[in-house]
């Protein structure tokens, strides 16, 4: 069985932001040369997400709002865990997009539906954080 790891960086410009990052998967599945197996890939950090979902701007809007309807970034002080630290909001945030995601991987493929892509969420951005790809198989 071949095993892969590899982390890949990122530096969002915004608080919450969601980045496609199907591309990057995509080419570390093929650097692993696993053609049947599993990739699990999962963020670094505690206020970050991977999540599978379509890519339309308009989803990720409402995403966005809907999020911050659950989870209001302010009144940061509304907050027990906002002392010296204004990202309460993006802890809860996490969990409700989630960890990570497993996918399968069928003749050297992401084994997705139709309109599937991976993305990292980004809930307490402007800073550098990392996301773990780790990929298994034959």
């Amino acid at each position: 069985m071949k095993s892969y790891r590899r982390e890949l960086w990122f530096d969002t410009g915004r608080r919450i932001e969601f980045v496609n990052i199907t591309p990057q998967v995509k080419e570390c599945l093929e650097e692993s040369g696993v053609t049947e197996g599993l990739v699990l890939v999962n963020a670094m950090h505690i206020t970050a997400s991977v999540f599978i979902n379509d890519d339309e701007g308009g989803l990720h809007h409402d995403f966005e709002v809907w999020l911050e309807k659950l989870a209001p970034h302010g009144p940061v002080t509304h907050y027990q865990h906002n002392v010296g630290e204004d990202n309460a909001d993006g802890h809860l945030k996490r969990q409700i997009m989630g960890r990570e995601v497993v996918v399968a991987v069928t003749g050297g493929r992401l084994d997705f539906g139709p309109w599937e892509q991976i993305f990292y969420g980004e809930f307490d951005g402007r800073r550098r954080k990392r996301v773990l790809v780790k990929i298994i198989g034959e």
